[in-house]
């Protein structure tokens, strides 16, 4: 690995540690695109991705644990369903080209900035800000 990609690894670590600290977001919306821009294939960054996410959600799951945010049995049927999810993943993105695998990722992403900005607008209308 160069140091520019080192490096690029690292800020990418810490920016996704940040953001999942704060809102729970998992990295691979973070991970995968920044990783296809160091020059990992999309099937690369998403496989590097889910390993990488591991140690951030266990010290986020601990942390959140100790405020009193976990919900155990939601987490859990969740992770279990999501076993099932990830295998059909595999498999779905090992048979798509990369172009279309980025594309559809792109569309993902959009989607998920949308809800957000929706979301947002949403909650503005009913709780405005007093002055």
């Amino acid at each position: 690995m160069s140091a520019g990609v080192v490096t690029g690894a690292v800020l990418l670590g810490i920016a996704a540690g940040v953001l999942s600290g704060m809102f729970g977001i998992g990295g691979g919306t973070l991970f995968v695109p920044t990783l296809i821009g160091l020059g990992l294939t999309p099937h690369h960054a998403a496989a590097t991705s889910l390993l990488a996410i591991v140690p951030t959600a266990v010290v986020g799951v601990w942390r959140q644990r100790r405020y009193g945010n976990l919900r155990a049995r939601a987490a859990l049927v969740l992770g279990l369903a999501s076993i099932a999810g990830v295998e059909a993943g595999v498999q779905i993105s090992i048979a798509l080209p990369e172009h279309t695998l980025r594309r559809l990722f792109a569309i993902f992403l959009l989607a998920v900035a949308a809800q957000l900005v929706y979301r947002e607008r949403s909650q503005a209308k009913r709780y405005p800000q007093s002055p």
